[in-house]
């Protein structure tokens, strides 16, 4: 057979040609262990188990259980999630194929649950990390739909015991309140009847156990061999030691939500779940089985990271014996959507999804439109990073099939402020789309909806204010513009122009003026592409850093970028994310020039001043990573040297210490040619050590001065944020009651564009309050929030989103930020809204 094992083995189930087109598990498996058999006779280190090869060579299989306790340890110890939690199902699987005993996962279970309560112990462990100790009793409830009927049945009162000891773990640990990482700006995170993950988790299990540990979704294929299984022996899974609890370094709090914030880090939370579509729609889907399904889909998207065709082609092909289309669109835009960042990146979801539609024509395209719709409907409610994210998914989504959507049921949001989110967001949409296409065919793709090409944004196209036309008066500007363009045409060198800068313009009319000029043409000249424009900025870069020498000049430059390419937001962030690589503007330049009061009156209806921030804020730590890459790679790169260099030193004096007696006189030896080349090779290593060493010096010189801009770039965000905040928020009353910006906005209810009527709702089945409305009737829905508060509400939701993307950094500074930024009768809505976003704690309520 041409198909290796592990091909067979991925196909179990599958009516593919490596089977002759069978689908019968007990056939495929027969055959997968028959080509395994011949293998291991050939490789005594084939990384596989099943319980029939266990029946005729305990030793292989022996040595599959020890190797995977030493795998799950590794594991353990380097923090490894996704194969912590992997082995401990494979070991559930070994058990019920009866190559492991039930014993044996029990101590492993308890060793787990020992470590996570003795992490959540005052004295003992750190609380502070409470995020390991709920994914090690993760795992364990994880892996029972798999292995908890074969433990039920045969340890039931150590089974017992580890039930009671989940039990006693949940009723001890701190109730997680994940609303800083909530799709929707809501205060559900807030109620005390909503259960975590784990709690949620827990429920389920607890269903699942009074059910007779029954589940649909979880294929048995070892009851087919139980026969043969039942005479083999099982061997015993040696205990495990989980690594000790990180000790608390001090007490202050700073401290413990520096250490809060790196356990989130390494224990993330896998999964945040958005109900989308009503539960009907999940066809005789028990709690557990939910679950079920989205570990594997979530799996799916794991293992097949970067081969989107496999991954959808094995999403549509899960094992179960129910529908889940519906589940599956749920759980791909949960991953989308997730704060503070999805697994992946944004663009395999899209591929993913798109593949899909493809894949399941006749269901999966109407579930994305009805999953689009029914996000549409609560937009206003959406976190900002998630509504960014909505928007690059949908438009990039759309220009896979031919931007085809029927906008007129959207028509409704042209007559809505232009401040409401949902114009906004179909603006933003358009917007994408053209740069996806060009101004004409998306034009055309909402010919059915004419009335949203007000929406559409001016045709793209430069505003050059030099521009030559006979009927135009000429200025000195004119004439100076013209005269740059035959030194750009002529070649002349950067020196040359900057002569000529310095001789011709700024003596007559001043800096200002001849920044005007030059920027205006050389944009001019770069216009035609991409290409054009990032050449001409590396030409003629030296003559714009010496026109803006200080922030001031800077600003103006970006001002006429603005104003040159006032039609392509585009092209404006292009260039002045370029401008930033070249360093001929500062990360703290634009900063100031997002906040300016033209690009502040835009933060609510426009992503285009929020676009070029986040590309400085991101181009800043983007800088730093790659330094801190580099360094590390020197620092190992420096003691090789360093080896290499003493090495040849050491052998070029031990050739020179052989001597011999030659006339009377000590002479070396060792021979002539083969010195010379040892002193070579000692010289080369030792020149090697040293420039080495001077790339590290400059490399680590360059890094403190990242890290000291960025400590600057954050000082200026974060006062940037307080100001302009504090200028145009509500004040509090005088009782103390914070202002409730979304008072009288109705956009509270979904309608999905569904045949049937459809709810949105978030975590329900976590006991969430439902504050979804039925609505099949494509309601036209309202906006009453004023543009004001709508301002606030999405500077605050942006405040909020840049301290959860860039949390790691900005608590390495929280101490100066409280010192010099939250300090005094702060906003409580702004401390809010940053401090949610580092999972802050803040005494002051408020409604956002």
């Amino acid at each position: 057979m041409s198909a290796g094992w592990r091909t067979l083995l991925l196909r179990i189930g599958d009516r593919c040609p490596e089977y002759g087109g069978s689908a019968d598990h007990k056939e495929h498996i027969e055959t997968c262990y028959g080509v395994l058999c011949r293998e291991y006779e050939h490789s005594k280190d084939a990384m596989f188990e099943i319980g029939l090869i266990n029946l005729e060579n305990e030793d292989f299989a022996k040595g599959i259980v020890d190797t995977t306790h030493a795998n799950l340890q590794d594991a353990l110890h380097n923090e490894n999630r996704d194969r912590i939690r992997i082995l401990l199902r494979f070991l559930c699987g070994l058990m019920c194929s009866k190559v492991v005993l039930p014993n044996s996962i029990i101590e492993t279970f308890e060793a787990l649950l020992s470590s996570a309560a003795t992490i959540l112990d005052e004295e003992t462990g750190n609380p502070s990390w409470q995020p390991r100790a709920d994914f090690y009793v993760y795992c364990i409830l994880a892996s029972l739909p798999w292995g908890g009927s074969e433990l039920f049945e045969q340890v039931p009162d150590e089974f017992e015991r580890v039930l009671v000891g989940i039990q006693s773990y949940i009723s001890i640990r701190r109730h997680f309140d994940d609303i800083a990482f909530s799709v929707f700006e809501t205060d559900e995170g807030n109620s005390p009847n909503k259960k975590d993950f784990i709690e949620d988790l827990w429920e389920r299990i607890q269903v699942l156990s009074r059910n007779g540990w029954k589940v649909k979704s979880v294929p048995k294929p070892h009851l087919l061999f139980e026969a043969q299984l039942v005479a083999g022996v099982s061997h015993r899974f040696s205990p495990i030691s989980c690594p000790p609890p990180t000790v608390s370094q001090s007490s202050s709090e700073i401290v413990k939500g520096q250490e809060m914030h790196e356990a989130d880090l390494k224990y993330p939370q896998r999964l945040r779940r958005l109900h989308i579509f009503p539960t009907n729609k999940a066809e005789n889907m028990q709690p557990v089985d939910r679950f079920v399904v989205e570990e594997c889909i979530l799996d799916v998207l794991l293992f097949f990271n970067g081969c989107r065709k496999e991954c959808a082609f094995y999403l549509v092909s899960l094992p179960v014996p129910f529908r889940y289309e519906y589940l599956m669109a749920e759980t791909i835009f949960s991953q989308l959507l997730l704060l503070p960042n999805p697994p992946f990146r944004p663009i395999y979801y899209t591929l993913v999804i798109i593949d899909l539609c493809k894949a399941l024509p006749g269901a999966f395209p109407s579930v994305v439109v009805g999953a689009v719709h029914a996000l549409f409907d609560r937009i206003s409610n959406m976190d900002m990073e998630c509504r960014t994210r909505l928007i690059l998914w949908f438009s990039h989504h759309l220009s896979n099939f031919q931007f085809i959507w029927p906008w007129q049921e959207w028509a409704y949001v042209k007559d809505l402020p232009k401040w409401a989110p949902q114009r906004v967001f179909v603006q933003e949409v358009l917007e994408r789309e053209i740069r996806l296409s060009y101004f004409d065919k998306i034009k055309q793709s909402i010919e059915d909806a004419v009335e949203l090409e007000e929406l559409l944004p001016p045709k793209a196209g430069p505003n050059f204010r030099y521009h030559s036309d006979e009927g135009k008066e000429s200025t000195d500007g004119h004439r100076l513009s013209k005269e740059l363009v035959g030194m750009v045409r002529g070649r002349k060198t950067q020196g040359d122009i900057i002569s000529w800068v310095d001789g011709q313009i700024i003596p007559v009319n001043g800096a200002k003026f001849a920044l005007d000029v030059v920027s205006q043409t050389l944009l001019d000249i770069g216009s035609k592409s991409f290409t054009h424009l990032i050449t001409v900025l590396e030409r003629y870069g030296q003559i714009i850093s010496k026109l803006c020498p200080n922030e001031e000049m800077q600003l103006l430059l970006m001002d006429e970028v603005s104003a040159y390419w006032k039609n392509s937001t585009q092209m404006i962030a292009i260039a002045i994310d370029r401008m930033m690589g070249y360093r001929q503007i500062s990360n703290l330049a634009i900063v100031k020039w997002v906040f300016s009061p033209a690009n502040v009156d835009q933060f609510h209806v426009s992503d285009r001043p929020w676009e070029i921030l986040r590309n400085a804020v991101s181009k800043t730590y983007n800088r730093i990573f790659d330094l801190r890459k580099e360094i590390q790679t020197l620092r190992k790169g420096l003691q090789a040297a360093k080896v290499a260099s003493e090495k040849a030193a050491r052998e070029l004096e031990e050739a020179k210490s052989i001597i011999e007696i030659v006339d009377g006189q000590p002479v070396p030896s060792e021979n002539p040619v083969r010195l010379r080349r040892l002193q070579v090779r000692a010289d080369k290593t030792k020149a090697e050590e040293v420039t080495t060493e001077e790339s590290l010096e400059a490399k680590e010189a360059l890094l403190a001065r990242g890290l000291e801009e960025s400590k600057e770039l954050l000082r200026l965000l974060f006062k940037s944020f307080v100001e302009v905040l504090t200028e145009r928020l509500p004040p509090i009353s005088a009782d103390g009651d914070v202002p409730n910006l979304r008072a009288g906005d109705p956009n509270v209810n979904s309608a999905a564009r569904d045949p049937e009527a459809t709810t949105m709702e978030i975590d329900n089945e976590n006991g969430a309050d439902n504050d979804s409305q039925l609505n099949g009737q494509n309601k036209k829905i309202g906006h009453n929030v004023g543009e004001l508060e709508q301002w606030c509400l999405c500077t605050l939701g942006y405040l909020k989103s840049f301290s959860r993307q860039y949390a790691t950094e900005i608590w390495s500074h929280i101490a100066m930020l409280d010192q010099e930024i939250f300090v005094g009768n702060i906003h409580p809505l702004i401390r809010k809204a940053a401090f949610s976003g580092l999972c802050r704690p803040t005494s002051e309520g408020s409604h956002l």
